[in-house]
């Protein structure tokens, strides 16, 4: 079986029940790469989790719920004393969304600066995949992000691939020149760059989706368009890619992009080509934004989602 390790944060969240009276709010949890683990391993892919917690009783709420969904925990590291990070999501009348972030603090921005560093970046080379998002980036200083990629280079010598999923929350990134060269730096890194047009054009306003695909160096690059469709890229040259129309309303499009990358690696992992993966990641996106919150109920996942085909590919490797 593959092995994917998923890099970032997991915050405690915090969201405004609905119809009922408005201080009253639901304890949960949520992250980009943690979404995306939670949907590898629904798919039959082995995963491990690379974050910090603190030695707190939510922290373990967290462990436990993620060990629940067959994610693995063991590259967790907890640190005395702290504390995972905290977000709010308020909801007005229209149903728009405002989002309240408490992490300065928190654990997992300290786990590129910490005694066990060295051993978990080491840890990289082991796996089939390494996958991060622009979010995980945001959490570590210059002098972290400077380990991380360099651990990323000796596993990629050493025959893991690097996804690099270009979530992109402008709270994160204060200096958006600095962003910029973070992003080009992990564009040039990468084997594998999952893109939006709603990430990059914050970043490079105004440019076309072609102008935005030239910004990115590498074979294999997907770029998700505002419309339910994708642009893939291989070897400069670009396939347009349509998802199927829904037969549902959309409820709810959090984790529309983790589930999307979940269901690619996952097909890339099992043979697919990049353009039957993109289509399998609509699909699975599909379903997810007719559900209210970032996991949907396990009864819910698509039956089928990598072909048979796909699966025999991997088999006949």
């Amino acid at each position: 079986m593959s092995k994917v390790a998923c890099i970032g944060e997991c915050m405690i969240e915090l969201k405004q029940a609905q119809g009922e009276d408005p201080g009253l709010f639901s304890r949960g949890y949520g992250g980009d790469t943690l979404n995306t683990a939670v949907y590898l391993s629904r798919l039959g892919v082995g995963v491990d989790y690379i974050t910090a917690l603190g030695d707190d009783g939510l922290s373990d709420e967290m462990i436990s719920g993620w060990a629940a969904e067959g994610v693995g925990t063991s590259q967790v590291t907890r640190l005395s004393g702290k504390l995972p990070g905290l977000y709010m999501i308020q909801t007005d009348d229209e149903g728009e969304r405002r989002f309240f972030h408490w992490r300065d603090s928190a654990a997992a921005r300290s786990l590129m600066d910490l005694p066990q560093t060295p051993e978990i970046l080491d840890s990289l080379a082991g796996y089939d995949l390494v996958y991060l998002s622009a979010i995980t980036l945001s959490l570590y200083g210059p002098e972290g992000r400077g380990r991380l990629f360099a651990a990323l280079d000796r596993a990629r010598e050493k025959g893991a691939r690097f996804a690099f999923d270009t979530n992109f929350r402008a709270r994160g990134w204060p200096d958006l020149d600095l962003a910029r060269a973070v992003f080009l730096q992990a564009f040039s890194s990468a084997d594998i760059v999952l893109a939006s047009t709603e990430d990059l054009l914050p970043l490079y306003p105004g440019m076309t989706s072609e102008a935005l695909l030239a910004r990115i160096p590498g074979s294999e690059v997907v770029l998700k368009l505002l419309e339910p469709a994708s642009i893939v890229r291989l070897d400069g040259v670009p396939y347009p890619i349509k998802a199927k129309p829904l037969e549902t309303p959309v409820v709810d499009t959090t984790a529309a992009g983790d589930s999307f990358a979940a269901a690619y690696v996952a097909a890339r992992l099992r043979g697919a080509d990049p353009i039957e993966a993109a289509r399998i990641g609509h699909r699975l996106a599909g379903v997810v934004v007719c559900h209210p919150g970032a996991i949907i109920p396990r009864a819910e996942m698509p039956s089928g989602l990598i072909p048979n085909h796909v699966n025999s590919r991997e088999a006949s490797s």
